[in-house]
């Protein structure tokens, strides 16, 4: 496994690979890395020649410095995870080579999907999300990028960059990995003390709730409302949405289509900002 932390050797080593027609494939992260990054690289090692993981933490994506600061950092645990897996490259930049100079993000309207839920709740956190993958989608230049449906609206932002400015690469969707308890898997949940994590399976829960709801038939916006205030009644979690969605535009779907839909969902448990979604069908 080669380790690359400036942008013009990994160009220059990525040209010989492309040279060779090989198919790269694309895995993102933000580091410390758990079993859902494990599957996006696994499903990257099937469907690709060679395998580009890159680990960093992008400062103009975080709404809240305190979380910044906060962020989990286990870069060799990482890099022994990569290595397991078959990653062929990494890719671990400073700030100051991904942003040619001080860090910095252009306004950005793709509409509902940019400004509703995540958009809404952490302004400019789209704005440096599509700046940052932008950056290594040029640097990079894979075939295949895998992202995972955890993050569903940024997937769906970062699907919509790619129709707009990489019409050749192909976005992968990779299911959502859940702990053996239900709850998302995320870096953040490291964060969350014993108490804290019980109280977080709630947000899965909820979900399962709505689903049930909807394949039964119960009048939707009954069982919606009442998730609703039985979450804000919880002490220790603060409830920040919950609604059914359409997975491409973001927008609020009504209750004919709820089947059609996925549930999504945001709260605060403790220190830690936590975001979960289901499919309702």
């Amino acid at each position: 496994m080669e380790i690359f932390y400036t942008s013009k050797e990994l160009k220059e080593r990525l040209s010989e690979i492309k040279d060779r027609n090989e198919i790269i494939g694309f895995v993102p992260t933000m580091g410390s890395l758990h079993s859902g990054h494990g599957t996006l690289i696994s499903q990257a090692r099937n469907a690709s020649d060679v395998v580009v993981l890159s680990i960093y933490v992008n400062p103009t994506q975080f709404d809240n410095q305190h979380d910044f600061k906060a962020y989990p950092n286990a870069m060799q645990a990482d890099l022994d995870l990569a290595r397991s897996l078959g990653v062929d490259v990494v890719f671990s930049p400073k700030t100051e080579d991904m942003y040619e100079g001080v860090p910095n993000a252009n306004s950005v309207d793709y509409g509902a999907l940019t400004a509703a839920f995540e958009g809404s709740k952490r302004k400019g956190h789209f704005d440096g999300v599509v700046a940052i993958v932008r950056r290594l989608f040029q640097i990079i230049n894979p075939e295949k990028a895998f992202f995972g449906e955890k993050d569903l609206q940024q997937l769906a932002v970062i699907e919509t960059l790619c129709k707009r400015e990489f019409a050749q690469l192909e976005i992968v969707r990779c299911p959502l990995v859940r702990d053996v308890d239900g709850l998302a898997l995320s870096s953040r949940n490291v964060r969350l003390n014993p108490k804290e994590r019980i109280i977080a399976l709630e947000l899965n829960r909820t979900l399962n709730r709505l689903k049930a709801a909807v394949n039964e038939s119960v009048e939707g916006s009954v069982a919606l409302e009442a998730e609703r205030s039985a979450l804000e009644s919880l002490d220790d979690l603060e409830l920040e949405y919950l609604a059914i969605i359409d997975a491409e535009s973001f927008e609020e779907v009504g209750e004919e289509k709820w089947n059609e839909g996925h549930a999504v969902i945001a709260a605060q448990v403790g220190s830690v900002r936590l975001i979960d979604n289901l499919f309702m069908g």
